[in-house]
């Protein structure tokens, strides 16, 4: 029998394991209880995360429950190759998981022929260990129990679109719907085991279905990477972690980025504010792009952009799309499953993002900022992207003064939100700026751009703040603090220095933090981790390095203890909430680790 349904384990105690085109999520006691092998956006096969009844791949000792039990774990140096040491009263075993990478890949080759291979080796470290194993796979979400069986020495489980097969070199008992097993691991023993995805119809290669891969090779091809960027700042070791979390959030072959490795986990825990993040936002460009600039990532950063273009396409007269799928579809309407309990509870599941259709007047900003970071890497702007720009800049012109739905992706009424004038500012601000790259039909028009770029700023400037409040709001008009305010100074809107953004900021963090940590709004059931590192910069920026600093550091102890985090924390439990590992999380921990860098006498040239 498999395990009895456990409750949920914190979303923290979830280690991630990418191969640049999927995901998966393994728990501190062994149970690997997400993957979607296809690629990042596809069916689970294991989502135990999401439903209890949803398919688990447990490898962890029998004895968990006794007084010397105890794991430790961490990431191989440079990887992200999952080591886990489980110690038990009679012994210690470790196991180390992956996915696997296409052995051989090496550097930016990796992740564009990545097998669909789950990787986990046991090693006896002291003593003697039973271990179990149960594999129960459950495809389509849960939907799917396959037939499981024998197949030589391999179990292979169908069923619908999924063909998943299993080496074990430990005798494997099938039941209906899954496999288990008991065995003893000896000191110095080494027992690997590999899962390896098919599509159902395809031909299922001879022999080793792992084709070869192995952990070791795996390791080998993210060190790879990692030594061919070279970041020269302060907290090396988090900004690095932070970078090989965006390399493995990297949908390799289109180039894009997701915003999180899962769906549907929840802002709180037993409500409705459950998305669906394996989707790539526009409305994310210009910090991610900086973020893997701080990184040396420049091959990623062109990849990324020539995505976003490719995805956007010919502007045409509505606003532009704020969000695609990984390889730039269109079309990402949202249904819930209903079947699925949800994590803690929370319903409903979700599967796409109707946010894919609402209007944020924020992207065009995006994109300039992005474009203008990357001009001289970009060169001599072909017609395309020139065409493309044009198009945004005159958007910006004609749509200015209109609600929308703000960064935030509220799917109530649309709103004035004083986030998305000031990012219409910044992309006629960058367009003024790139106009001598756009050739000659931009010289007609930059003097109207210049023109209306003055115009939102004095709007900005002038109804924005509020008096009472002593802070520019979240919404132009109304008394509603926001920490999207915070993007003023970032974006060279205003300095952090100027007296109205200063008290801003001392608002922000009074009204809206606990323990230095940021909710997006009064009423936000936790605070957001990338508003958190905004307020660093902003400290930084306004000349308070020390307190800055202080607050960077207490916020990198909140991540988990691998370094990774979700979208949300609950100041008051620690509990990471959202979906995770969240890309704006680790893209602010390295924007925010840059700010204290350029701001530290040591590090200044």
């Amino acid at each position: 029998m498999s395990e009895p349904p456990q409750t949920d384990a914190p979303i923290s105690d979830y280690g991630f394991l990418s191969d640049c085109r999927s995901a998966a999520l393994v728990g501190r006691g062994g149970s690997v209880d997400w993957w979607c092998p296809a690629r990042f956006d596809s069916p689970s096969v294991f989502g135990r995360l999401l439903d209890p009844d949803a398919g688990h791949w447990l490898l962890a000792p029998v004895d968990r429950g006794g007084p010397g039990y105890r794991t430790e774990r961490e990431y191989l140096p440079g990887t992200l190759v999952l080591r886990t040491v489980h110690h038990t009263d009679s012994g210690s075993v470790a196991v180390t998981d992956a996915l696997a990478l296409e052995p051989g890949a090496r550097g930016h080759d990796l992740g564009h022929r990545s097998p669909a291979v789950l990787l986990r080796v046991v090693e006896g470290l002291a003593g003697s260990v039973r271990m179990r194993t149960e594999f129960v796979p459950r495809p389509e979400y849960g939907l799917l129990a396959p037939y499981v069986h024998h197949q030589g020495n391999r179990v292979v489980a169908a069923a619908g679109p999924a063909t998943l097969t299993m080496s074990a070199p430990v005798p494997v008992r099938c039941e209906r719907g899954h496999a288990t097993a008991e065995f003893e691991v000896a000191a110095g023993q080494v027992i690997p085991f590999d899962l390896a995805y098919t599509q159902a119809y395809a031909p299922v290669p001879p022999g080793d279905p792992a084709r070869r891969a192995t952990v070791a090779d795996t390791a080998r091809s993210w060190r790879s990477l990692d030594a061919e960027h070279h970041y020269e700042g302060r907290y090396a070791d988090q900004v690095r972690r932070s970078a090989l979390v965006l390399q493995g959030l990297t949908y390799v072959p289109s180039g894009t980025l997701v915003a999180a490795a899962t769906t549907s986990l929840p802002e709180d825990p037993g409500g409705s504010r459950n998305y669906d993040y394996r989707y790539a936002w526009l409305r994310d460009f210009a910090f991610t792009m900086h973020a893997l600039w701080i990184a040396a990532c420049p091959d990623e950063t062109s990849r990324l952009f020539a995505w976003a273009a490719r995805s956007a396409g010919r502007i045409g007269p509505g606003p532009v799309q704020i969000m695609y799928g990984v390889e730039g579809e269109r079309d990402l309407t949202e249904h819930s499953l209903a079947h699925l309990r949800g994590y803690a509870s929370s319903r409903p599941v979700r599967v796409g993002n109707d946010a894919w259709g609402q209007r944020q007047l924020d992207v065009p900003g995006e994109i300039f900022a992005a474009t203008k970071r990357l001009s001289d890497q970009l060169g001599e702007f072909d017609g395309e992207l020139r065409a493309m720009l044009i198009s945004l800049a005159e958007e910006v012109v004609g749509t200015w003064r209109a609600p929308d739905c703000g960064m935030w992706e509220e799917r109530g009424a649309e709103r004035q939100y004083l986030s998305s004038k000031v990012m219409a500012w910044v992309a006629l601000d960058r367009a003024v700026q790139l106009a001598p790259k756009l050739g000659t039909d931009a010289r007609s028009r930059v003097d109207r751009w210049a023109t209306v770029r003055d115009e939102i700023r004095e709007m900005v400037l002038a109804d924005g703040w509020n008096e009472r409040l002593g802070a520019y709001v979240g919404v132009i008009g109304t008394d509603e603090l926001d920490a999207s305010a915070l993007i003023m100074p970032l974006a060279n809107f205003l300095p952090a220095t100027d007296p109205r953004m200063r008290s801003t900021i001392e608002a922000i963090e009074s009204r809206l933090g606990t323990d230095g940590l940021i909710r997006r709004w009064s009423g936000d059931p936790a605070a957001f981790v990338l508003c958190t590192f905004w307020l660093v910069e902003c400290l930084v920026l306004a000349g308070e390095r020390e307190r800055a600093e202080a607050l960077f550091e207490r916020t990198l102890a909140r991540g988990n203890d691998l370094g990774l985090f979700a979208e949300q924390i609950d100041p008051a439990s620690g509990q990471h909430l959202g979906n995770t590992p969240q890309a704006l999380s680790h893209v602010g921990l390295i924007n925010a680790a840059w700010q204290l860098t350029e701001a530290d006498p040591a590090f200044r040239g």
